[in-house]
């Protein structure tokens, strides 16, 4: 019956609105003329075949006075495909009133004797026909959408009911009930929707063909919410969570507004509250500069950096469309802090000096470094100019200039590297510690130099995150490179105010090591990332899965796990419970500086061995097994 309706009616579809007013008056004018006829007849017990000239006049009026109440009423401007509670309620009025018309109408013509029965069945007939076409066409027009989304809103309090109301009349979603922890619920009729135990989810899922869990759960804690998600994971569902409450009590929100679940809250890491007066220490009513500010930490950096009201933000990058993007997104905030974009080189040591002298900065944040594993072992003498040299003529700039705090944002791959990038850092933590050691000595210089180290950070470029998103919205297969790889990882919003705050504590020559939380195995990752998108994963034990994990080996400087700390070093807490500090071993300037120029030969020559045995002799723990792999040392060896 469905395909007889579709066929002679889905063409009208894309006719014009006006045409489509015109043809529905039609079938009302019908509607009503046949209801008042079937009323007729059920008044006077029988088939009214022939009408006197006075009932046949009031039988064609009888329209002609309800199209323009509904006209009134605002039933011809509500889309069919999207009707719901409001036009019944239109529909309901509108006949209502056309009745009260009709009855004065029939009382003056003394067409039927005693009315009250015929007019009050009338009524009743009219709103169920106006109404019944109106659902008939409805439902065919939602039959040429797509099948709509089996969903379960998980929470049965007052922000799930007002979602459960917000996509009521969604076409593409299907609400099916609730899930909620509590007892007291479980069982409960909720507007129209049942009430299921988790423990339900399952067979909810067989039975009702669910696809979409929405999470309406806009108070709970992220420990709280990430132990439902440890639940969720293991269904093939897609899971989205609920925006801020506001958005959905204003009448803000839809299907479209609902939040993928992002990675980040399967980490269980509940976020700590700033220190406000760390934040603000070093920022506040000073002069700011962030090199490397269009990259991925740079970019969060400024953006908390604005947020503390500094008088001037410096953006230093050598890209200039990373520099154009953060520009314009800062711009785009509403702040009295004046922004100057500068493009430029970090081991350009001259423009260095003029720059922070031009601008007076007061605190640097530098960020600017060659941070991809595999692509620095093909690059390996710019890394070492860009991470090494660029570091050296940062800190050289800051202590000429009178610069505050200089504050270097290190890695976890440092520690006992096992790749040129990892080095690289490494060698510039080892010259900031003892260009400390010189500050502290001399009392003409002020600078204080921080360093803080920390791991993986979520959705920053070239990590894995962006990537499994990327290869799961293609259908796979996800890459992993080792079944046993785990890594450090937290959010990058967390990560820039823990660089600030640590920025702010402390004395010259300190590093910090920020508290990432327990080590994620990549695998568990991408399966989890997988589930989440509504997928499953194609294993040995599930040959019928989407997509599949693919292990593709260890590259070239890649470790299985990353450390945080030197064997034999200590972490010594802070203040801050997120904030380390750890002892490092340092060295002398003098003894770096015969290393440095040995560096600086060996990067005009090229002489990639030489580079390795100073890295071997100075930064200690350093494994590099795989051999030098630049591209244009292999290219050489051809």
């Amino acid at each position: 019956m469905r395909s007889f309706f579709l066929k002679y009616i889905s063409h009208l579809i894309g006719v014009n609105r006006s045409i489509k007013n015109l043809l529905l008056m039609i079938v009302d004018y019908l509607v009503l003329t046949f209801s008042f006829w079937i009323a007729l007849s059920i008044r006077l017990n029988e088939f009214y075949f022939a009408p006197t000239n006075e009932t046949k006049l009031l039988m064609i009026m009888a329209p002609l006075i309800a199209l323009p109440i509904f006209y009134s009423f605002g039933l011809y401007r509500s889309m069919l495909r999207y009707s719901g509670y409001q036009s019944i309620r239109i529909i309901m009025i509108g006949v209502t009133v056309y009745t009260i018309f009709w009855f004065i109408l029939v009382l003056a013509t003394e067409v039927v004797n005693k009315p009250y029965d015929f007019l009050t069945i009338n009524w009743l007939l009219s709103i169920y026909l106006v109404g019944g076409v109106r659902i008939l066409i409805r439902w065919v027009l939602t039959e040429e959408d797509a099948q709509p989304t089996k969903a379960l809103i998980y929470g049965a309090g007052a922000a799930g009911i007002q979602l459960k109301s917000a996509i009521e009349y969604s076409p593409e979603t299907k609400i099916i009930g609730f899930i909620d922890d509590d007892p007291k619920l479980q069982g409960l009729d909720i507007e129209g929707r049942k009430v299921y135990s988790p423990s339900m989810i399952s067979k909810l899922i067989e039975k009702k063909l669910i696809t979409h869990i929405f999470l309406a759960l806009p108070s709970l804690l992220k420990s709280e919410k990430q132990l439902i998600l440890q639940t969720l994971k293991k269904y093939a569902l897609e899971i989205r969570s609920l925006p801020d409450l506001s958005d959905l009590v204003e009448g803000r929100v839809s299907v479209s507004d609902l939040k993928k679940i992002k990675i980040d809250d399967l980490l269980g890491r509940s976020a700590r509250k700033p220190n406000d007066i760390l934040l603000k220490r070093d920022i506040e009513k000073r002069n700011i500069l962030v090199t490397g500010a269009g990259g991925s930490i740079g970019s969060e950096l400024c953006r908390e950096i604005i947020r503390q009201k500094p008088n001037k933000l410096v953006l230093f990058d050598i890209s200039e469309y990373a520099l154009y993007l953060i520009e314009r997104d800062l711009s785009d905030s509403d702040c009295e802090t004046e922004i100057i974009p500068m493009v430029g080189n970090v081991y350009d040591g001259s423009n260095l000096d003029k720059v922070f002298q031009s601008f007076k900065i007061n605190t640097i944040y530098h960020t600017a470094a060659y941070k991809h594993v595999p692509l620095v072992e093909k690059n390996i003498i710019e890394a070492v100019k860009v991470n090494i040299f660029g570091t050296l003529s940062c800190i050289n700039a800051a202590i000429n200039s009178g610069v505050n705090s200089f504050v270097f944002i290190s890695t976890d791959k440092a520690v006992r590297p096992t790749n040129i990038m990892g080095a690289t850092k490494r060698f510039a933590e080892l010259i900031l510690k003892s260009k400390a050691l010189i500050a502290k000595s001399q009392e003409n210089i002020n600078t204080r130099v921080s360093i803080v180290r920390f791991g993986n950070v979520l959705g920053s470029s070239g990590s894995v995150v962006p990537l499994f998103e990327k290869q799961i919205k293609q259908g796979g297969p996800v890459t992993v490179t080792d079944p046993n790889i785990i890594r450090y990882f937290m959010t990058i919003e967390e990560a820039s105010q823990l660089v600030i705050q640590s920025g702010a504590m402390g004395t010259s020559g300190d590093i910090f090591v920020l508290d990432m939380g327990e080590q994620i195995k990549i695998a568990q990752l991408a399966e989890d990332m997988i589930r989440l998108s509504g997928r499953t994963v194609k294993n040995e034990g599930n040959p019928e899965g989407d997509i599949e994990i693919l292990f593709t080996g260890l590259r070239p400087g890649e470790k299985l796990y990353e450390e945080l700390k030197s064997r034999g070093s200590q972490l010594i807490p802070t203040d801050h419970k997120k904030i380390m500090m750890a002892e490092e071993e340092e060295t002398i300037w003098e003894d770096l500086q015969v290393h440095l120029e040995t560096l600086t030969i060996a990067c005009s020559e090229y002489d990639y061995e030489t580079i390795e045995k100073v890295f071997i002799e100075n930064v200690s723990g350093f494994k590099h097994d795989h051999g030098i792999t630049d591209s244009i040392e292999m290219v050489n060896r051809e």
